[in-house]
């Protein structure tokens, strides 16, 4: 009957949670999914080995390349672009697939403990419950490409409960136990790791477990040896990281609004926003647009920051010194620090996403189910059964809020927009919804009180530009005045996406001529700005901007070396091969000849792993285009030679 009552608890929890989920899944695409997944479009679809190759292993979302989580988007679909209602379909199933393997990992913990089972399974039940069901998982859920922290969770978890189940079997089966633990380390950290970088941290997240486990089985522990090669070494390998990447420098990241003093000050206060929002959960949160947050510039700037920093080393006090009267809340604590070791320490990223609680948040409920068993002895079994069933009722509206909240895009970001009125690509984002709409004056108005209300904002400047020249209404002023923000405002990636569509809108349409000389001086005036200076991106942009800009002018000498020159920065043959087709189209065969020599020598020099599709497919691409361009040249010669026009090349 017990066994019945427990799988039917276990259906009901995962059919309320794909319930509650439901209504998001007919959200749309979001933000990041575009550049993890468009690829497949550049393809002409992943159809074969080689396109899959190129689309599974050729990722750049991170150091790793996270070919796990890109094969798994295949499952979905294997083209762009597509329908977003299977991945998140996907996702969803995940989610529920996460939230088991946390239950098994939570019973083989409580197991451990010597918790009776009929209490580990409860727990353990309440506890996935918890975590499954809370509104601060919708985002990572619903927003398709937080597939690579869902399934990097996924075989932490799992890992984390494949291990606990051999660690059990320790004392009468050791050879059995090691192969378990081993295998769960092995296999969990590596397909961890290349479904999302954090996944490193697993071997660091069972020592947190193995230090909360009681004193009899601290003194049962696996071989040193087996703990050096699996726990001790892979964790003081993160270690070494992380102290390699301390740099206090004051400009230390060019493509960022803080530098890395500035970031640990504010993550002292995100942390406690986090435990806040987990511990009083609320339907909607910041969103992504994330820009806006308030950065500590010192202890005392904001206030809060001193104290946050005073606040989190007194939940770490507490965690070691209630170890052993109370290991779940120690648990709790150290397993929520250890997970956040890398996104909120010393490395670059954007300082604050829900999507980093995923796995951090696996036990911070467990204090909560396990006082079911304590509250059991001091009040009636149906109150407690009612209070917690309100719990996990309040957490499952609050969910179906938010999912219905994210079923429609442009109502989700509208959302997030209006209360992040700090957030330049909020403001941005209002703007352009402005523009779409039909409404140009207010769009122009609307950016211009927003840059003058956020005047570090080199986006916001580069927007409202970029809608004077698609209105034809941009004049030398508009430019002369965008080149002076531009020069002393922080770098931001959209900004020269913006730079790049207002290029791109000039070489391709009727706008007059004089917007591209004033589009050079504003390229040669951002590329006077020492953080562009310093930002890659902006390097390789450049050139290959500015010459489109003489090419579309018939400055062909002009637009050749510049091309040359984004060749070089670039490294890589498909830029360079689009480089040659620019100048092939334009009716400069000779010239796009020369370049597809460069593109050659490139292709040659290129690591085999670096390329977007196999060397066969190159090999065959590039006779092609020169007996084109061949062909070409030739065509245009005989035309001339005709016409007694004189020669189109690139001398002066």
């Amino acid at each position: 009957m017990r066994r019945h009552l427990t799988i039917l608890g276990l259906l009901f929890l995962l059919a309320l949670a794909t319930i509650v989920l439901q209504p998001g899944l007919n959200g749309g695409f979001l933000f990041d999914d575009w550049p993890n997944l468009e690829y497949m479009g550049s393809l002409d679809g992943v159809r074969d080995w080689e396109t899959f190759k190129s689309f599974v292993f050729g990722g750049v979302a991170g150091p790793l390349g996270r070919p796990v989580s890109l094969a798994s988007f295949l499952l979905d679909d294997f083209t762009w672009p597509s329908e977003p209602y299977s991945f998140k379909r996907t996702n969803l199933l995940i989610h529920l697939l996460t939230g088991l393997m946390l239950c098994w990992a939570t019973l083989n913990l409580l197991r451990l403990y010597g918790i009776s089972e009929d209490k580990a399974i409860w727990i353990a039940l309440l506890n996935m419950g918890l975590w499954l069901l809370h509104p601060y998982m919708v985002s990572t859920t619903l927003y398709v490409v937080q597939r690579m922290a869902q399934l990097a969770a996924l075989f932490m978890f799992a890992g984390l409960a494949a291990y606990l189940h051999g660690r059990r079997l320790l004392a009468s089966k050791p050879l059995l136990s090691y192969l378990w633990m081993s295998g769960a380390l092995g296999l969990g950290t590596l397909l961890a790791a290349f479904s999302k970088e954090n996944g490193v941290l697993l071997p660091l997240l069972v020592l947190i477990v193995e230090f909360c486990l009681p004193t009899a089985l601290r003194f049962n522990k696996p071989d040193w040896r087996w703990r050096a090669l699996f726990l001790w070494f892979p964790t003081g390998a993160i270690a070494y990281k992380v102290y390699k990447e301390i740099n206090f420098s004051a400009d230390l990241w060019p493509t960022r609004a803080f530098n890395q003093v500035e970031r640990l000050w504010s993550e002292t206060r995100i942390l406690w926003e986090y435990l806040y929002h987990l511990y009083v959960p609320r339907i909607e949160g910041r969103g992504l647009f994330q820009d806006g947050f308030l950065i500590s510039t010192g202890w005392l700037e904001p206030i809060t920051t001193i104290f946050a920093a005073l606040g989190l080393l007194a939940l770490l006090l507490i965690a070691f010194s209630v170890r052993h009267r109370w290991p779940f809340i120690t648990l709790a604590i150290l397993f929520f620090f250890g997970a956040h070791v890398l996104e909120s320490s010393v490395f670059g990223l954007e300082l604050y996403f829900e999507h980093r609680n995923y796995v951090a948040a696996a036990f911070l409920f467990l204090p909560i189910a396990a006082a079911s068993t304590w509250l059991i002895r001091k009040i009636s079994p149906p109150l407690v059964a009612t209070i917690y069933i309100a719990l996990l009722g309040m957490l499952a509206v609050l969910t179906w809020q938010r999912a219905t909240l994210w079923s429609d895009n442009d109502r989700l970001q509208t959302y997030w927009a209006v209360t992040s009125p700090e957030s330049p690509r909020a403001q941005n984002f209002l703007a352009v919804q402005l523009f779409k709409n039909g409404q140009p004056d207010q769009g122009m108005a609307f950016l211009q009180e927003a840059m003058i209300r956020l005047p570090n904002s080199s986006l916001l400047t580069m927007q409202w530009l970029l809608q004077r020249v698609l209105y034809g209404v941009a004049n030398e002023q508009d430019f002369q005045l965008a080149k002076q923000r531009i020069a002393h405002q922080r770098f931001d990636a959209q900004a020269v996406l913006g730079m790049r569509m207002i290029v791109e809108e000039l070489i391709t349409t009727g706008k007059p001529i004089q917007y591209r000389q004033w589009s050079r001086e504003l390229l040669h005036a951002m590329e006077g700005n020492r953080q562009y200076q310093a930002v890659p991106l902006f390097r390789r942009l450049k050139p290959y901007l500015e010459g489109l800009l003489w090419l579309a002018d018939g400055q062909v000498e002009k637009a050749l070396p510049l091309m040359v020159l984004a060749m070089d920065r670039y490294a890589d043959t498909d830029t360079a091969l689009s480089i040659v087709a620019h100048f092939g189209n334009a009716g400069y065969p000779a010239e796009a000849l020369q370049l597809l020599d460069k593109a050659q020598s490139i292709y040659e020099k290129q690591p085999v792993r670096k390329l977007k599709r196999s060397s066969e497919v190159y090999d065959l691409e590039f006779p092609r285009l020169r007996a084109l361009l061949l062909e070409d040249l030739r065509k245009l010669s005989s035309h001339r030679n005709e016409t007694g026009l004189p020669e189109k090349t690139a001398e002066p």
